[in-house]
């Protein structure tokens, strides 16, 4: 049974995504905004991000929210323990390319932690949810992180941020030592999606660098409560979810915990770890 929260964050994504799918036999008329170089936004991440904020706030007004659009905002009686954090449309670029691969991520966090999370993915009606020491689930179905105990095999996702371009290089060396042993690298523009596949055992290992607090809040929770590994580029711990600005520049390794240290030895011997310091 999905604790209370969670059924609200539910609601909200479902909400979110009814608005994206809505909107997408009309793309070509969207209004599209150039955040920064090659970093884009449409009416339809705001439209759908006041659309989640709307279920939110009529279940929980005093929590404060992180959103990609509409930034932090306070709770209705000041600064609380609980933030939202939304991404409303999670890959944005392939979405308005058409590109079938996109979707809602929304964590509840308490402190700097995610408590719940939730990534919907409206095109396949796929339902990601998790709460803190209860497990992670896909539409019901309990979800584990792979077995896998190597990299010999392992299918992996990155991705490419703009904002990270001055360190492609390095990433493209380390994408050359990893294609050693791994089978192969997906790049699917959806940091929640590969992490929630990830927590689902699609795809084995995931790293990025540049990822923002809501890229990865719920994903990270998701990974946790699969039985996986969350790390930044040296192995330690993520810096905190629900204070805007603390995820610049962030760096995401995740996978179960017997292929999280082989990839951020590789991550380091490819000199990738160097282009950081």
């Amino acid at each position: 049974m999905l604790q209370p929260a969670v059924n609200i964050m539910v609601k909200a994504a479902r909400a979110g995504g009814n608005v994206l799918l809505r909107h997408m036999h009309r793309l070509d008329a969207l209004n599209v905004v150039e955040k920064d170089r090659l970093d884009y936004a449409s009416e339809v991440d705001g439209l759908a991000e006041e659309a989640i904020v709307k279920e939110l706030r009529r279940a929980n007004p005093d929590y404060a929210i992180l959103g990609e659009e509409g930034g932090a905002q306070k709770g209705k009686h000041g600064p609380s323990r609980y933030t939202w954090v939304i991404d409303p449309l999670d890959g944005t670029s392939n979405y308005l390319r058409g590109l079938p691969h996109w979707c809602v991520s929304i964590a509840l966090c308490e402190g700097p932690e995610p408590l719940h999370a939730v990534v919907f993915d409206p095109l396949r009606n796929e339902l990601f949810t998790a709460t803190r020491g209860s497990g992670a689930v896909l539409n019901d179905k309990r979800i584990r992180v792979a077995e896998r105990k190597d990299l010999s095999g392992a299918v992996l996702a990155t991705g490419f941020p703009p904002r990270e371009r001055k360190r492609a290089d390095a990433q493209l060396d380390c994408l050359k030592h990893l294609l050693r042993d791994a089978e192969d690298v997906r790049r699917t523009g959806s940091a929640a999606l590969d992490l929630a596949y990830v927590a689902a055992g699609r795809v084995d290992g995931y790293f990025e660098a540049g990822v923002q607090a809501w890229d990865i809040a719920a994903g990270v929770l998701l990974v946790r409560e699969a039985g996986g590994r969350i790390a930044d580029f040296k192995g330690a711990a993520t810096s905190p979810m629900h204070i805007p600005g603390a995820a610049a520049g962030r760096q995401l390794v995740a996978g179960n915990v017997k292929l999280v240290d082989p990839l951020l030895k590789t991550i380091a011997d490819s000199g990738y770890l160097k282009a950081f310091a």
